[in-house]
Parts: structure tokens; C-alpha cells; sequence
């Protein structure tokens, strides 16, 4: 059975974007790009709403095409990490939910213009790698609503942002979580992994 794992960075505070979506307050760290880059082997498909699709297709299809990969979030720096990501990110299978959306041109990716958990469900079913989905906090809260997320890793970032989009909103039950890990890095980004309580 495949599984679902949600990634992201956050603040303290539960915020996941500024209020205009910008990311530009993640806080850089090498040691934790590169266990990114290195666990990136054990998925083959990546989940996406509508806007975060579209902040990915603004910069990964053509990240490969200069002789350093930069991060999308620190322009100048870059890394051997940001170039796994990179090769991970194209070839990987994209799907993005939207309504609005009526058509997409990169590589490997596809619509799905209506949330259907059943549909969801069944691609958990299906021969293949698991599934990673990034940023996207209005598909991150419908999935959990369903519970179809099986792992939550969390970066959370060592500041406050006052204000900005939190990750999760609208949700009706509780969802019960059991803590994987929780490791410090020197940046002082913390990752903590959840699993999904069945």
C-alpha cells in the first residue's frame, strides 16, 4: 500500500506562507536540504494545490538548465541537494487539484479539477512509490479531513512570522498523531515527523 506524506515548513505559530504566499522566511539549511534530497528515492508522485503548482512550475522545470541549482527561496545560494531535488521534482508524476485550472504543459503532470477521497484512496492502491505533498494547505486540510495523509513531517523554523497563511483550517474532527521523531538541527530548524493514528 502506498502512503501520503506531508511536508512542510512552518513557524512556530502554524503559519506555512506569508499572507501573500511568499517564502522567502524559511531559514537555509544545508544539513536538512541534504536528507530531503537523499529521501526523495522513496516517491514517485507529488500532490499539489492549485497555487503552490504554479509556484513550482514558475521555477523547477528550468532549474536544471543553469550549472548550479539555486533555491527557490535564497536566490545565490545553491547546493548539490538543491540539484537531487531538481532531477526528484520533473521526473517525478505531478497532480494537481483544480477547479479552475484547465490545462498544464510540464512534464508528468496532470488535473484533477474535483476533490475525491474515494479517488485518493484508490491511488494508495495502486503499484508504485509513495506520495509527497508540499505546501498546499487548503489539500493538506482535505485530506486530512479524510484521513488520508499517513505521515506529517514538519519543519519548523526558529521564528515568528506575526501573521500569514496557517496550514490547517476548516478541520471538523480531531486527528489523533504519534510522534516518529523530532530532531534539532544547528540552523535551528527542528523536523518533527507525526504518523497518522489509525
Amino acid at each position: 500500500m502506498r502512503t501520503i506524506k506531508m511536508f512542510n515548513r512552518v513557524t512556530p505559530e502554524g503559519f506555512f506562507a506569508r499572507t501573500d504566499g511568499n517564502l522567502n522566511w524559511t531559514v537555509p539549511d544545508d544539513e536538512l536540504d541534504q536528507a530531503a534530497g537523499s529521501g526523495s528515492s522513496s516517491f514517485d508522485t507529488i500532490l499539489f494545490g492549485r497555487r503552490t503548482y504554479e509556484m513550482f512550475e514558475s521555477f523547477w522545470p528550468h532549474a536544471l538548465d543553469a550549472p548550479k541549482v539555486t533555491d527557490p527561496h535564497r536566490p545565490g545560494r545553491s547546493s548539490s541537494a538543491m540539484r537531487d531535488m531538481a532531477t526528484f521534482i520533473n521526473g517525478a508524476q505531478k497532480i494537481v487539484f483544480s477547479r479552475t485550472r484547465k490545462d498544464v504543459t510540464w512534464t508528468n503532470s496532470r488535473i484533477v479539477h474535483e476533490f475525491v477521497p474515494g479517488e485518493v484512496e484508490a491511488w494508495k492502491g495502486q503499484p508504485g512509490k509513495n506520495m509527497i505533498i508540499f505546501g498546499s494547505g487548503s489539500i493538506v486540510s482535505l485530506l486530512t479531513e479524510h484521513g488520508l495523509i499517513d505521515e506529517y513531517q514538519l519543519v519548523v523554523s526558529p521564528l515568528l512570522l506575526g501573521s500569514g497563511r496557517p496550514l490547517f483550517g476548516g478541520l471538523s474532527k480531531t486527528t489523533k498523531l504519534e510522534l516518529l521523531e523530532a530532531k534539532p538541527y544547528r540552523s535551528g530548524n527542528v523536523v518533527i515527523r507525526y504518523a497518522r493514528v489509525k
